[in-house]
């Protein structure tokens, strides 16, 4: 008998070279049935975070009513079935394949529950403006742990990181996180959809979107009768560094001490891949 027959695959079986190329073309490429190992512990974990949140809670209560929006970000070693996604699952190889980069190191989760009749609409937006890391090779795994049809789920502008442009950014609520800030706000894409090359997917539980920090995206709002549970995971590579940013960062570390472009490294981003 083959010993390799029931060998776990290799990174070049789950990643192919078209992928990789596709996430450095469109700043996106969805990557099919990869975490469904892990799904039912992040299920758990998201009822055990929602009852213990951490302080960056922040949960979007419509004015309309409606259901609530749960959010809640850097609790990925807090629970079980977040911790096991992040150092048990191919993600971080994945992530360092992606990249293009020897390392990939963790940067933070994020959280987020829509509940079914939730009305609150993600705006279009580039998470790279919020953070406080600075990097070529980023990458981002949105993991729903809920079957997500085409028409609620999240959509990318495809190339928009290639644009060479860092929009505003703003609170969901459409106030300016940063005063004095005089970056160009995100075009109006939902009113110019024509204009733009945007793409989305039907995806199930178990697979992933992966995106770069650059990438323009947003999501509509949950008006099913189903709940629309999703973890997201960022990542970084070897070219990180800390940049000061003329305000509080999204998330928030009020206590981290850093230099503007020092070496992105520290106790709350260790490096997963490869394995220490």
């Amino acid at each position: 008998m083959n010993t390799t027959d029931n060998a776990p695959p290799t990174d070049t079986q789950i990643l192919a070279e078209e992928q990789i190329l596709e996430f450095e073309n469109n700043g996106v490429v969805v990557l099919r049935s990869l975490f469904n190992d892990w799904i039912e512990g992040a299920r758990e974990a998201i009822e055990q975070n929602k009852q213990n949140p951490s302080w960056r809670e922040r949960t979007y209560r419509p004015d309309d009513g409606g259901a609530p929006f749960f959010q809640d970000y850097c609790v990925w070693s807090q629970f079980d079935g977040y911790r096991k996604l992040v150092e048990s699952s191919p993600m971080a190889e994945l992530a360092a394949r992606l990249m293009r980069s020897a390392t990939a190191r963790i940067f933070h989760d994020h959280i987020l529950v829509k509940e079914p009749g939730n009305s609150v609409v993600t705006p279009w937006h580039q998470d790279k403006p919020y953070y406080l890391v600075n990097a070529e090779k980023t990458v981002s795994f949105w993991v729903p742990l809920d079957p997500v049809p085409r028409e609620r789920s999240i959509e990318y502008v495809t190339g928009s990181h290639r644009w060479g442009q860092q929009f505003k950014p703003q609170r969901f609520d459409g106030t300016d996180l940063y005063t004095n800030d005089q970056s160009e706000v995100v075009p109006d894409i939902d009113n110019r959809r024509d204009e733009f090359a945007i793409q989305g997917w039907d995806i199930e539980p178990g697979d992933a979107v992966a995106f770069d920090f650059g990438t323009l995206h947003g999501a509509p709002a949950n008006a099913s009768d189903s709940r629309r549970r999703v973890i997201s995971l960022r990542w970084v590579g070897d070219d990180a560094r800390f940049i000061k940013r003329p305000g509080k960062t999204s998330p928030a570390f009020p206590d981290l001490q850093y230099e503007d472009g020092a070496p992105f490294e520290g106790d709350e981003f260790p490096v997963i891949y490869p394995a220490g």
